[in-house]
């Protein structure tokens, strides 16, 4: 997806906003309103993931020497990667959900400077605390990929949950493919893939360069030279790509190129490369899309038209048995996010259009992703039987089974 598709799919965090911008009326001298008194910043937080570990939070900047940025071809490949773990309870201190600057330019990405409170976003709370003590073991992990101008933060819900579960998870930061993140020296880098990838030749190298960083990532965590201090927590052996969008594509493509990837999770993104019939063997993929977005080829409940994306239609039928394809009703394309689970939070400014409140909320969204994306990955990486899998679930009425 495109930055101006991103920035389409996030009506949820403020779209019926402009009346909030609107220029005085015509004779008027925009004289300044009277002085009134400002509410206080809401206080904002992800739900608890409901695994019974508490979790922990490392923050490490990769640095690939042996490529080239494609979007800044003078510089190394550069991550920034949050890595949550399963940790002792009480040790460390919070972690913080994201730099306020970061926040800042996603929301000046949006139209909406100044219109959300961009210091109260980065302070959501979040379960994971910095410094605590690892947990012994010896874990899975996932690799996640979030979407294009997006960044890692937005799928720390996913992370702290798969975490207090009892895996590894390392949520990724792919260099100048964020509207804006920070990195060490003071550097803010910004999203110039996001006015580059104008073609599908340009985004297909975009999700093989992202599986490149999982691969790279994935030895820097479990390699021979690992550069986290808790790398003999992972088994190199189980593991597990996940991503959004863009990041979804790249988790696909990783499982392509590297056969250390036992397991795939595709999250609404359109896939940049097709593996051929049987090239996955026994590794499965699930596929989670919203129905509009990625209806199944039989589907008649999503709007005529809707599937313009034939992506997913084609790689089914190479998936073979270890394939799974679930449609969520209701869902938009950054219901598999934290985005909606904040925004729904955040009060509307007293200027804004008011608008329906959407039938799927954040919270029982971002419940839906943690379920299955949870379960998925637990039953290819543990053998753990997952009965949420086999059918319908009255739990969650909203997921249909497109494909099993």
């Amino acid at each position: 997806m495109t930055i101006a598709g991103t920035l389409a799919a996030l009506t949820l965090l403020g779209a019926t906003t402009a009346a909030a911008a609107a220029p005085p009326a015509p004779g008027r001298t925009g004289t300044p309103p009277p002085v009134t008194r400002t509410a206080p910043a809401p206080r904002l937080a992800l739900p608890r993931p409901t695994g019974h570990l508490a979790v922990g939070r490392d923050t490490l900047h990769l640095v690939d020497r042996s490529r080239r940025d494609p979007w800044m071809p003078t510089e190394p490949r550069e991550l920034m990667v949050d890595v949550y773990y399963p940790a002792v309870a009480g040790t460390g201190t919070p972690a913080r959900y994201a730099e306020p600057e970061e926040i800042r330019r996603y929301l000046a990405a949006l139209g909406l400077a100044g219109v959300l409170p961009a210091q109260a976003i980065a302070d959501t709370t979040i379960a994971s605390r910095t410094g605590a003590h690892p947990l012994p073991g010896h874990r899975p992990l996932v690799l996640l990929s979030p979407g294009l101008g997006v960044g890692r933060r937005s799928l720390t819900g996913l992370a702290e949950h798969l975490a207090s579960l009892g895996l590894v998870t390392a949520t990724i930061d792919h260099a100048y493919e964020s509207v804006g993140t920070a990195f060490p020296g003071g550097r803010m880098l910004t999203c110039l893939a996001c006015d580059r990838m104008t073609s599908d030749a340009a985004f297909t190298a975009a999700t093989r360069t992202r599986a490149a960083d999982l691969s790279f990532v994935l030895t820097s965590l479990a390699g021979p030279h690992p550069a986290w201090r808790g790398a003999g927590l992972v088994d190199p052996g189980r593991v597990g790509a996940v991503g959004h969008s863009l990041g979804g594509a790249a988790a696909i493509s990783a499982m392509i190129h590297d056969p250390r990837v036992r397991v795939g999770v595709d999250m609404d993104g359109t896939l940049g490369e097709t593996p051929a019939p049987g090239e996955f063997g026994a590794r499965p993929v699930l596929l989670l899309g919203a129905s509009a977005d990625h209806p199944g080829p039989d589907d008649t409940l999503a709007p005529a038209g809707s599937d313009d994306d034939p992506t997913w239609a084609a790689a089914w039928r190479q998936l073979g048995p270890t394939g799974l394809w679930l449609d969520v009703d209701d869902a938009e394309h950054f219901s598999f996010t934290d985005d909606p689970v904040l925004a729904d939070q955040l009060p509307l400014p007293p200027t804004a259009t008011p608008v329906a409140r959407e039938a799927l909320t954040g919270a029982h969204a971002l419940a839906i992703t943690r379920a299955y994306v949870g379960a998925f990955v637990l039953r290819a990486l543990s053998g753990a039987a997952q009965p949420l899998l086999d059918g319908p679930s009255p739990t969650y009425p909203q997921v249909r089974f497109i494909g099993h």
